[in-house]
């Protein structure tokens, strides 16, 4: 009697629960790539944000050097005090002559 001779599989084939396995692997990859909080999404808001936080960022460091200037000013110079005093607290200087301008017209006209 001649044997059959059983087919043999291919050292490369892989079992199919296996591909399957691998499949759904990669279905849940993708999701979480995409679709999942912390993906493609979240990052891209991520970097807006940022971009976003350093241009305030650029206003705020000229507004501190503006006060850090100011401060400086009002530290070392005499004039920056005697300045701030007349708009704040309306200094009249010695030998200075203060004049108050009315308005005659009342204020419905």
């Amino acid at each position: 009697m001649a044997e059959r001779a059983q087919p043999s599989i291919p050292p490369t084939a892989v079992p199919s629960w296996v591909m399957v396995v691998l499949v759904l692997l990669l279905i849940w990859l993708q999701f979480q790539l995409w679709l999942a909080p912390e993906g493609v999404r979240h990052r891209y808001q991520l970097s807006r944000d940022i971009k976003a936080q350093e241009i305030e960022n650029v206003g705020l460091r000229e507004r501190n050097n503006v006060l850090m200037a100011e401060v400086t000013d009002l530290k070392t110079g005499l004039d920056a005090i005697e300045e701030r005093a007349r708009q704040d607290l309306g200094l009249i200087g010695e030998g200075e002559i203060f004049y108050r301008v009315v308005n005659d017209q009342p204020a419905g006209r």
